[in-house]
């Protein structure tokens, strides 16, 4: 098993950032390509931002280029997203998840999740 937490998360003004962090435990991560999602109250489960195993590759959701920037320290088993010119439309809960095969990014492509983080963005 691969425990994900998750932490950063909170209220902040439109136009402002966050800086959110997953640190992970009872694997290699390193192993590991890390996603970040998103889930608004009454939406689906979306991804925001995914990272390969060295950090090389990285994807965001369209709604987010330009603003988010994932990145991870595999000597630290932990992976972050910086949120810039954040909007109230970014209100959501933020989860981090584990996908040891890097196949897609669709949630049922990943095996772990963190509990999640909410981040509130007022306007």
């Amino acid at each position: 098993q691969m425990q994900l937490v998750e932490s950063g998360g909170g209220l902040v003004q439109a136009g402002g950032s966050l800086r959110l962090s997953c640190a992970a435990s009872g694997r290699t991560f390193s192993n590991y390509a890390m996603g970040w999602f998103r889930q608004a109250p009454g939406k689906e489960r979306d991804i925001v931002a995914h990272i390969s195993w060295s950090g090389g590759t990285t994807y965001y959701a369209d709604s987010v280029k330009g603003r988010f920037t994932i990145s991870r320290d595999n000597a630290k088993n932990t992976v972050y997203l910086q949120m810039n010119s954040l909007r109230p439309e970014d209100t959501a809960v933020y989860y981090c998840a584990a996908d040891r095969l890097g196949l897609g990014y669709g949630s049922s492509d990943f095996e772990y999740w963190g509990q999640g983080t909410q981040v509130t963005v007022s306007s």
